[in-house]
């Protein structure tokens, strides 16, 4: 199935170990390249966030977030920085006779920062839910890439439908376009009234259809269409392997409008190369 570089999913989740968000956004990139943005105490989940990761995506620039909050949880302990707060009592000693309307109480002491102290979360207890919702968080980006994905592939096969037609167009009118070759050829000798050997003339008709003959463009052209539709119904990364078809399709369009022996070489090459183009734009997204 063909799926996108460019998706995002979120999840959040809370019980009695606390509260978490898991953001993961994707973008294009050649490679896999995954960014985790942890919190500090729960940076040893790092190496598996990115294994969890880099078992379900191919390619892409993957930034990933996760908002933990253990306010909530039932077990989380409080504990009181005595030096601190005894040091915040002693500086209201000393100003209260110039503020007597203003004592703090002991909740203003305790909302002096650093005052409560948490047990910072413990990442083994924690990691299960944690990847749990990770998990979830990446079923969602998956199904959006896939989503996405299948609206590039209708895209592209479109596309090639396209230019399958204009292939076969110009194939059934090579035996016209070579005869009209011909006509010219009999014509303007006729017109600078010079006598050409029957012989000769077939002659000169062989290396003109020799140097105009587009037959084996025509062929790599359809075989590079075909092989496209191919990979677009296999599973797994095919970005990579679609631009390069990009790059044979286009090389085999520019050779078709090199060989100018007729406007229809012409005009059949620039429709190709802006197909290809609307392709290649569309392909840079593909895992």
């Amino acid at each position: 199935m063909v799926a996108s570089m460019t998706a995002f999913g979120r999840s959040e989740d809370k019980g009695a170990w606390g509260r978490a968000i898991w953001e993961i956004r994707s973008v294009n990139h050649r490679y896999l390249e995954v960014s985790p943005r942890l919190p500090e105490d729960l940076r040893a989940l790092e190496s598996q966030v990115r294994e969890r990761i880099a078992a379900r995506l191919g390619r892409g620039k993957v930034d990933c977030y996760l908002r933990f909050d253990a306010e909530e949880a039932a077990s989380s302990e409080l504990t009181i920085n005595d030096e601190l707060a005894d040091k915040l009592i002693q500086a209201c000693d000393s100003i209260g006779s110039k503020l007597p309307t203003s004592t703090p109480t002991a909740l203003d002491i305790l909302r002096w920062p650093g005052v409560i102290q948490r047990e910072p979360p413990d990442p083994e207890a924690l990691s299960e839910p944690l990847m749990a919702l990770l998990d979830s968080t990446l079923d969602q980006l998956v199904e959006a890439r896939e989503r996405e994905g299948d609206k590039l592939g209708r895209m592209i096969e479109e596309r090639c439908a396209a230019a399958a037609e204009m292939v076969g167009g110009l194939r059934e009118r090579l035996p016209e376009i070579m005869a009209g070759l011909r006509e010219r050829l009999t014509k303007r000798a006729e017109e600078l009234q010079v006598e050409l050997e029957r012989e000769r003339l077939d002659q000169e008709l062989v290396l003109l259809a020799q140097r105009y003959d587009v037959a084996e463009e025509l062929d790599r052209l359809e075989t590079h269409l075909a092989e496209i539709r191919n990979i677009l119904q296999k599973d797994g990364p095919i970005g990579r392997r679609l631009d390069f078809l990009m790059q044979e399709l286009n090389r085999e369009a520019n050779t078709l409008g090199a060989k100018t022996a007729h406007i229809d070489y012409s005009n059949t090459s620039v429709e190709l190369k802006v197909l290809i183009e609307q392709m290649r734009e569309q392909i840079q997204n593909i895992e």
